[in-house]
């Protein structure tokens, strides 16, 4: 985990790196660590925003996947009458 923490925010160096390029501006290293600074601030709003959308969408499709899943086990499955009991339990063997 420690490792997967590590490759993120190497990653988010490097495009913190690449904004400021693609911005054009030529900052002082003072300038440039605030850019740095909102970039990230921004974009893990950005990101935390896309997350929640993402739940929330998942959140609505759930309930139908439930359903179709439902739908398809019951077909698969052999109707069990309530009163016949199941071979092999452990209460048949006395």
């Amino acid at each position: 985990m420690r490792q997967r923490e590590n490759l993120r925010r190497e990653t988010i160096k490097r495009e913190t790196e690449a904004a400021v390029r693609e911005s054009g501006l030529r900052l002082s290293p003072q300038d440039r660590a605030q850019f740095e600074s909102r970039y990230v601030q921004e974009r893990q709003k950005v990101e935390r925003t896309l997350r929640q959308q993402i739940e929330a969408e998942r959140q609505k499709e759930l309930p139908a996947l439930i359903q179709q899943l439902k739908k398809e086990f019951q077909i698969d499955q052999p109707a069990k009458s309530p009163a016949m009991k199941p071979p092999g339990s452990p209460n048949s063997k006395k």
